[in-house]
């Protein structure tokens, strides 16, 4: 999944830097072109220096984003299948069939599984380990806790690299003003170096400045989309996972009585 990661972003970046190269930008005073490569080229440390923390946030940002929807894909299909195979075996009382259908390498991406796992083996423990001269509560209080803790340590699993997406989308943009700001001062220092205001000495300065506010943008605005997206998905399954757990909750309960 990494390689097909990292092939992935190549080719977006081996893309955008064609349509960069092949883009006329400021036209120059004498009918001169500036292109992009040539900014580039151009640009002074400081300007490189944010141009590729903000590369490397929209890399982070895609890797991210691609990963967590493959993951969220999986753990969608697996489960819709899961779902109906584990209710019918404890409809037929088929405990240990249950266990083993939930902790199978099949369903090893499915939230679910891992939530009713958890429930159906402390039940389990506490049977075989003489639960049944328990208190009838204290056993489903155990089997609560245990499902409470699954979904917990689930919801936070599906929750991965998540934030970092907004964390991206609300600071690219001002990583990407540092660096029109330095645009700026660069054509504030070409005008003071030529004693001219003519747009050949601010040009270079000014498409510099630009550039940086595009890249911030074009990094944010995909994080934030992607995000969204993803926090919808995450807020999906978690009422799957509630669903689940109490429906397990209420079969045990059944199962005591």
């Amino acid at each position: 999944m990494a390689g097909k990661m990292r092939y992935f972003g190549r080719i977006v970046y081996a893309a955008l830097a064609i349509v960069l190269i092949s883009t006329p930008a400021f036209a120059q005073e004498g009918g001169g072109g500036l292109d992009l490569i040539d900014l580039f080229r151009t640009m002074g440390a400081v300007a490189w220096g944010v141009a590729i923390v903000l590369f490397i946030m929209s890399f982070w940002s895609v890797g991210v984003a691609i990963e967590r929807i493959y993951t969220y894909s999986q753990a969608r299909k697996q489960s819709k299948l899961y779902a109906p195979q584990v209710a019918k075996y404890l409809k037929d009382g088929r405990l240990k069939e249950a266990i083993a259908l939930s902790g199978s390498k099949d369903y090893r991406y499915s939230h679910l599984a891992k939530v009713v796992l958890a429930g159906l083996q402390e039940y389990q423990f506490q049977q075989d380990s003489g639960g049944a001269n328990l208190n009838r509560e204290d056993v489903l209080d155990t089997v609560r806790r245990s499902i409470q803790r699954a979904t917990a340590l689930t919801a936070s699993d599906l929750k991965k690299g998540v934030s970092t997406l907004a964390t991206i989308g609300s600071t690219a943009p001002f990583v990407g003003l540092l660096g029109t700001v330095v645009g700026v001062i660069n054509a504030f220092t070409g005008i003071a170096s030529t004693g001219s205001g003519g747009i050949g000495a601010v040009s270079a300065g000014i498409a510099e400045a630009l550039v940086e506010t595009a890249l911030g943008l074009f990094v944010a605005i995909p994080a934030v989309w992607f995000y969204n997206f993803l926090t919808a998905r995450l807020e999906y399954f978690n009422v799957e996972m509630d669903n689940s757990s109490s429906e397990l909750v209420d079969y045990f309960i059944k199962k005591t009585a």
